[in-house]
């Protein structure tokens, strides 16, 4: 209990002391940046149910955004989303030959490891196509931190106010009776898209119940913005804990792959982001965050921090998650029959 409450006291100094220094996505990179000095120092823990939890938080207020005016722009934007989603997914494929010649594990694996999925999907892809595991949990680890650590401070640099923007609804004040209603109907949503074995259900049941609740009715309430910061914190320090100094030296070669293949992917991703957004007219810095191979809840929680239509950075990665799910495993099969990539 001690350590429980030593560690989430030094993540959320750290997510305080990146506050103050106006560091995008403070909450999350000074907690996750804390806790990871903490685990080199000595024992840390963290409750089991520390990163549900803030799922749970992250996707309840996501949802609240989707209001009808949106979901119909949304609409209107969705054979853009479908198309720069997949375009992810090739680039991962298209990489998997660096990733694997730079780790030197065989190329099955490396492509579970080269696509952009996070650590909720791609090493359950990667288990059902019988690829090792355990390097894609770290390289989907190693890549998520990258991300959080380059993208937010490159985007505050160039980030443009859109505080006009249709996908920018006025924040209400917040309701404690119905914000109390609605989070028992998003912890039930979460519940059963748990027993239905979905990708990274604490975040998705909650956010299809309170988007559902929001474009059918209206928001039943504003969402305080405290609560976010403890799920930042939660969420940060989940990924902290992880850098132990065991497994940041576990495989220095997949390490170095990771590295190597998130560069590649950021900047090819970002000069497509840029492209797709002057020939969509939709905002370049939710194409950009939209398309960035960081996980769903960093890359949303990015955009509300730096207030970049964040519905719209949702459903890119929503979309993402879905064709991670129906078009990756199919994809290695066909690469594999093809022998497209030979060990």
């Amino acid at each position: 209990m001690i350590q429980i409450a030593l560690t989430l006291l030094v993540a959320g100094f750290g997510g305080y002391l990146f506050s103050l220094a106006h560091v995008p996505l403070a909450w999350t990179i000074g907690a996750m940046v804390a806790s990871a000095m903490l685990t080199w120092i000595r024992p840390v823990t963290l409750p089991r149910l520390t990163r549900p939890a803030s799922m749970v938080v992250l996707g309840t207020s996501f949802g609240l955004g989707f209001t009808a005016p949106v979901v119909e722009a949304l609409l209107s934007a969705l054979p853009t989303i479908v198309a720069s989603s997949t375009l992810t997914v090739l680039c991962g494929l298209l990489l998997t030959p660096l990733f694997s010649r730079l780790s030197g594990i065989a190329k099955k694996t490396s492509f579970f490891c080269a696509v952009p999925g996070g650590i909720a999907v791609m090493p359950v892809l990667a288990e059902r196509a019988n690829a090792e595991i355990e390097p894609v949990i770290y390289s989907q680890t190693l890549r998520m931190v990258m991300v959080v650590l380059t993208i937010p401070p490159i985007l505050t640099i160039s980030v443009r106010a859109q505080s006009d923007s249709l996908f920018h609804p006025d924040m209400l004040p917040v309701d404690w009776t119905n914000l109390g209603l609605l989070f028992c109907i998003c912890l039930s949503g979460a519940f059963v898209m748990s027993r239905l074995n979905a990708a990274n259900p604490w975040l998705i049941g909650p956010l299809l119940c309170s988007m559902t609740i929001t474009a059918f009715w209206q928001p039943p309430t504003g969402f305080p913005h405290w609560m976010t910061n403890m799920a930042q914190i939660g969420m940060g320090a989940g990924l902290g804990v992880r850098l132990t100094r065991e497994y940041l030296s576990r495989s220095r070669r997949v390490a170095l792959a990771t590295f190597a293949s998130t560069g590649v992917l950021i900047a090819l991703l970002t000069i497509a982001a840029i492209g797709i957004a002057r020939f969509s007219h939709l905002p370049t810095e939710a194409v950009i965050l939209g398309l960035s191979p960081g996980g769903t809840p960093e890359m949303v929680v990015t955009a509300a921090t730096l207030h970049v239509s964040v519905p719209l950075v949702l459903s890119f990665h929503i979309v993402r998650m879905l064709i991670n799910n129906l078009l990756v495993g199919p994809l290695w099969q066909l690469v594999d029959r093809t022998r497209f990539f030979t060990d």
